[in-house]
């Protein structure tokens, strides 16, 4: 039935909860995984921000993003490949999450996503933005959504 799940994670410890549901799945019906991260663009000042942004600082970002989305990826990977579970990695740099996860999904042609959620309501949900609401609202394949 699900033949290619993505797992999207950002690497942190309520992230893994969604990481472990999707390789444990995968292990169960034979399925092959894409695990994908996304980091965002540097962020830059607005306003009457004194400090100006040089392309130094932003290679630095960029590079220090790259490096921690391959050590973690990488984690994960060896995780896979111990449960035997074939497993891809992408990196989205520059990207928002939802963005990129539905990218990832329609690119590598996975036919499951499965990702955490924190699962806040109301208010926190409108202020904090939910990644896991805006994909489940717009993808073209099932979601299932660990809390």
């Amino acid at each position: 039935m699900y033949t290619h799940i993505l797992i999207p994670t950002d690497g942190s410890e309520f992230a893994q909860a969604g990481v472990d549901h999707g390789l444990s799945l995968a292990k169960l019906i034979g399925s092959k995984v894409t695990i994908v991260t996304a980091t965002e663009p540097f962020p830059t000042p607005t306003g009457t921000a004194a400090w100006v942004v040089t392309p130094s600082e932003i290679k630095h970002y960029e590079a220090d993003c790259k490096k921690a989305a391959e050590d973690m990826l990488a984690s994960i990977t060896a995780t896979a490949q111990r449960m035997g579970i074939v497993a891809e990695t992408v990196h989205v740099p520059d990207a928002r999450g939802a963005a990129a996860i539905l990218a990832t999904a329609q690119e590598a042609g996975c036919n499951l996503i499965v990702m955490a959620s924190h699962g806040r309501r109301g208010v926190k949900r409108l202020l904090l933005g939910s990644q896991a609401a805006e994909v489940v609202a717009n993808s073209p394949v099932p979601v299932l959504i660990v809390k």
